[in-house]
This record gives structure tokens, sequence and C-alpha cells, in this order.
């Protein structure tokens, strides 16, 4: 069985900032990567709005660096996942894919939040050539072009109104004849004139190729069976995320949309000694900085708890 201080779950900018600080603090951290090292935005072509990048960064090079950081100061990094753990006493007992225990003083959940996707095989060749599940990451890539957005809760009515100020003209696709949004967001769309809500609709198809990426969208009205194709360049899936948090087995207390209640402005959970940060415990934001200053949290309130308890 191999014993450290702090366990951080999950790689991207939360867990390697967590690895960063706790590094430093001299706790010689163990940093389970998951499934995918460096998280999402491994697969993200183009960052422009991190800090400290002014000519823009690929996500796989970000987190590159992110990663030799963390190393540098002491982070010792598994590839693999955590597939269970025991929070009921200190120290917390987890296991591995491996079937290998660790037994941790103290744990950092960073496994962050898979955006719910459309299950379209062109949606998966595209990601990252067009199709993109977050507007204020990519949006800027649009400007004066003609997007598409998914869905018709609050969360796309705030992709399609933000989209709305940078693009041509934002299509929102919507499965029913009406919206779900809060009136508020539904106010919003209905009444911006770079808007137009295409209802009773579904993507059967999203249209590109291999150089120039995404250049339309076949969307079937499900009322008719008419399938008009929109000249995009840019397809936003806006139906939900769903926080990584299965391994946990409730242990810890979620929201009702199961990302992990924090006690803010801190990063600890409901169980002393369990700590959380990044996409996993944000509803809101979702954006790299965000998730890295909430490592950086997260880092910080463990070393502040170990050393309580000296």
């Amino acid at each position: 069985m191999t014993h450290t201080r702090c366990l951080i779950i999950g790689s991207g900018p939360a867990g390697y900032t967590a690895g960063i600080y706790t590094g430093r603090a001299d706790l010689k951290p163990l940093l389970y990567e998951g499934i995918q090292p460096g998280g999402q935005l491994t697969i993200t072509t183009e960052i422009e709005n991190f800090p400290g990048y002014p000519e823009g960064i690929s996500g796989t090079d970000m987190m590159a660096d992110l990663r030799k950081q963390a190393l540098r100061f002491g982070t010792e990094m598994h590839q693999g996942a955590i597939q269970k753990i025991d929070l009921s006493k200190r120290p917390f007992i987890a296991t591995d894919d491996k079937g290998e225990t660790i037994e941790a003083e103290t744990v950092i959940v960073a496994t962050g939040a898979s955006a719910r996707w459309l299950g379209l095989e062109s949606e998966k060749k595209f990601y990252g050539q067009g199709v993109s599940a977050c507007a204020t990451c990519d949006g800027f890539f649009y400007k004066n072009l003609e997007v598409a957005v998914v869905g018709g809760g609050d969360t796309a009515c705030e992709e399609a109104s933000y989209l709305a100020t940078l693009c041509k003209k934002v299509y929102q696709i919507v499965r029913r004849d009406e919206l779900r949004a809060s009136k508020a967001m539904q106010h919003r769309v209905l009444n911006n004139p770079k808007i137009e809500v295409l209802w009773n609709s579904v993507t059967q198809e999203i249209v590109g190729n291999d150089m120039d990426g995404v250049v339309g969208a076949d969307i079937k009205n499900v009322k008719t069976g008419e399938v008009k194709r929109l000249d995009i360049a840019g397809f936003f899936v806006a139906i939900g995320h769903k926080p990584n948090t299965d391994f946990l087995d409730g242990q810890l207390e979620l929201d009702d949309a199961g990302y992990i209640k924090v006690q803010n402005p801190s990063s600890a959970t409901n169980i002393p000694g369990v700590f959380a940060a990044g996409d996993v415990c944000d509803p809101n934001y979702r954006q790299a900085c965000v998730a890295a200053a909430k490592g950086c949290v997260a880092g910080i309130d463990v070393e502040r708890f170990l050393h309580s308890q000296e």
C-alpha cells in the first residue's frame, strides 16, 4: 500500500495547479491523471484566454507546461484512474484501476465535468474543428461568421446570447416547441435579431471536411420530417455537463446537478480532509483559469488542514 499526505485525483488545470502548490509545500503529493492526462483541454486546438500566453497556445502544449511545473516541485504522477475511494475515516483508502491501494491523509478531487454530446460520429470527428461545448472558450474564432447552438435550457440561451455579440448570425436548435430556460433568458434570446430559433428540430448530421472543419449542419424538423442545411462555420453543443463523481459513490455532498458542494470561499467539502477544485465543483464558469485558481485554493487548504492536525 502506498501512503501519501495528499492524493490529487484528476489532472487538468485544477489538478496540476494543486500539484504545484502542494508540491511547493513539500507535501510530496501523488496525482492520478485519469484516463485523459491533462483533461479536456488536451483536445482543444487553440487557447487564447489563459493568462500568460499572449499569442495563444494549443491545449496540449499548455497542459504539458502545467504538468512540467507540477513535476518540478515533486508531484508524483500516475497514469490511470482512481476507481473507488473510502472516505468514511482518515486516512482515506483509494483503489486505482490496477487494483493498487493508496492511503491518503488528504484528498483533492479535480476530476472535472464532461460535456453531454448528441452522439453523432460527425460530432466526434469535428470536435475542435468547428464543434465545441464552450462558447466562451471558442466563440472568438467565429467572429462575423454564422454558427449554431444546440439546446433549449439556460446554458444554451446564454451561449447563443454570447455568440450573438460576436457572430453574424446564430441558429438555436431546439427539440421542443418551447425553451426550458428561465423567462429572463428566453426574453433575451427571442428578442435578439441575430438569433433564429429552430423549433421542433434535431441535428441529423454535422457537415465538414478535413481542410475547413465544419461547413454546415443538416437539421431535421421532427414534426414535418423536412431536412434543412445550415451553412455554418461553428457548431456549439449546450445540452449540459456531467460532473465526474461516480467513483465517489455518493460519499460527498452534491448539488442538484451533481456538482460537489464546497464551503466557499474555501475548497473544503462536507468531509474534513477532502477538498474539491475545478469543474467538478463549478457549474457556473467552466474556464481553465478559474479551475487553475481553484486548484491553488485547494492546495493551500490542504497545507493549512495538515498543519492544523499536527
